[in-house]
């Protein structure tokens, strides 16, 4: 019984490594894992204590365990079973689906990756674009915010560089979970966008199974108290105006809020407007090919050549044709409080009766945005040159109609960005940045007027405060 047993070298060293790998596991590793938690907890408390808004433990969960509560949610389960019956699919077939929905929606923060990289990168990259500042904000009511309440921010949608913007613009104040749509779902990048605490959405899937899991997800990040950005308009302006609301995550959000019960969600309303829309003449093409017949296409050289100017200019140390880009931060809407006044209980209502409830709730959101949406001075001048029409007109007399127009907006409460507290410069900067890139024109007797060929391009800037202008 106690003679050797001879093994083959190769074996052994097999037997080695898996032994290894054993003590590791399960002696080092816990011990490890623990020693680094307990050092990103504190890190996170400390945060906390800078923030307006709290990370909230929900936000922090492995997202393994999120996916798992997700997937074992009455609800999701009560759709999986309706998914079975309906489409004569095994049950155990459907769970799968459901869960590769789960997987897909369910973010991965990383408090690291989102104030160590990606806040740092936004205010690289948006000061690198444009002059940013912070337009009107009302500061006491969104720090007397109860701080057990799901926050909300609730945003026009101008730009893929809002995103950027708001990120950079709200870092002091809370870290932002959004809803990304599936252009962003790339290699390498759908990886960092959830570290940030982002979740992709279909925006226009029609599978019900899926709509079921991505509503109890918003639910349950919302009834945990995960602060949130959501851009009611569903998509990208194309005219400048604000869009009618597209409600379906607000509806997941409060479909069944009970305002005597249920922890309460305050929607903070943003408004953002730029001097310069980078993707502009994307957005409008459509527009424009109707109109004209003129096509304007997107190439990798046309991106390069974009790109290559931009660094030569800010070396030149003349980077200043994007201009301003500008953030207000409306006062807070409490759901509670509206239900409350309105004498509403959406949990009580039948699916109809909810719906129209909601769309009603949607409008005020979308009034409250388009309050706080900044008057920005390429803004300023294109409504006044709009007007003109073919007129030539000279700068003296121009500058006095753009005063007039910031006197009406400021007697309606409206947020009117003057650079250095001066009209005079403010006129200057929007007639600058409209002549550069010859959406106006110059005589040569000095007289300004609207080039023909860009009108499209100058209602879409006008646009962007006609809601305001409007009686």
């Amino acid at each position: 019984m106690n003679d050797p047993v001879a093994i083959p070298w190769w074996i052994f060293i097999i037997l080695s490594i898996f032994a290894a790998i054993a003590v590791v596991d399960r002696i080092f590793a816990p011990a490890t894992r623990w020693f680094f938690r307990r050092r990103v907890n504190e890190a996170i408390d400390e945060l906390n204590t800078r923030l307006d808004l709290r990370i909230q433990p929900f936000k922090l969960t492995r997202r393994q365990s999120l996916v798992d509560q997700l997937m074992y949610d009455p609800l999701v389960i009560e759709a999986v079973d309706l998914e079975a019956q309906k489409t004569n699919v095994p049950r155990n077939v459907v769970m799968v689906k459901a869960q590769k929905y789960a997987k897909e929606i369910v973010p991965h923060f990383s408090a690291r990756a989102y104030f160590g990289f990606g806040t740092k990168v936004a205010r690289w990259l948006s000061r690198f674009v444009y002059r940013v500042r912070l337009g009107y904000s009302d500061d006491e009511a969104i720090r007397s915010i109860d701080p057990n309440a799901a926050v909300v921010f609730i945003m026009n949608h101008r730009s893929n560089m809002d995103y950027v913007l708001l990120t950079f613009m709200a870092s002091s104040r809370a870290s932002l979970s959004y809803a990304v749509g599936e252009w962003a779902r790339v290699f390498l990048l759908q990886s960092i966008i959830r570290a940030m605490g982002a979740y992709f959405i279909r925006r226009d899937s029609g599978n019900e199974l899926y709509r079921r899991v991505l509503a109890r997800y918003v639910n349950m990040a919302t009834r945990q108290g995960v602060t949130q950005a959501v851009f009611p308009e569903g998509g990208l302006s194309r005219d400048g105006k604000l869009r009618d609301p597209r409600l379906g995550l607000i509806s997941y959000m409060i479909g069944d809020f009970d305002p005597d019960n249920d922890r309460d969600v305050i929607f903070i309303p943003v408004g953002l407007n730029y001097d310069r829309v980078i993707e502009d003449r994307i957005l409008t093409s459509k527009q424009e090919h109707q109109t004209t017949g003129r096509n304007f296409r997107v190439s990798l050289a046309s991106v390069l050549g974009v790109i290559r100017q931009i660094l030569w200019l800010r070396i030149k140390g003349q980077l200043y044709r994007a201009g301003y880009a500008v953030a207000s931060f409306g006062t807070p809407i409490s759901t509670s409080e509206y239900l409350k006044d309105n004498k509403l209980n959406l949990r009580q209502l039948d699916e109809k009766q909810r719906f129209i409830e909601i769309e009603k709730f949607g409008e005020t959101l979308i009034e409250a945005i388009g309050a706080v949406v900044p008057a920005v001075p390429v803004a300023l001048v294109a409504n006044v040159v709009l007007e003109l029409g073919e007129r030539s007109i000279s700068e003296l007399e121009l500058k006095s109609k753009v005063f007039e127009l910031i006197s009406r907006l400021e007697d309606i409460g409206t947020y009117s960005h003057i650079p250095r507290e001066d009209r005079d410069y403010a006129v200057s900067t929007g007639l600058r940045m409209l002549t550069l890139r010859h959406i106006m024109e110059k005589s040569e007797d000095g007289l300004f007027r609207a080039n023909p060929k860009e009108t499209i391009l100058l209602k879409y800037y006008a646009n962007s405060i006609s809601h305001l202008l409007q009686d």
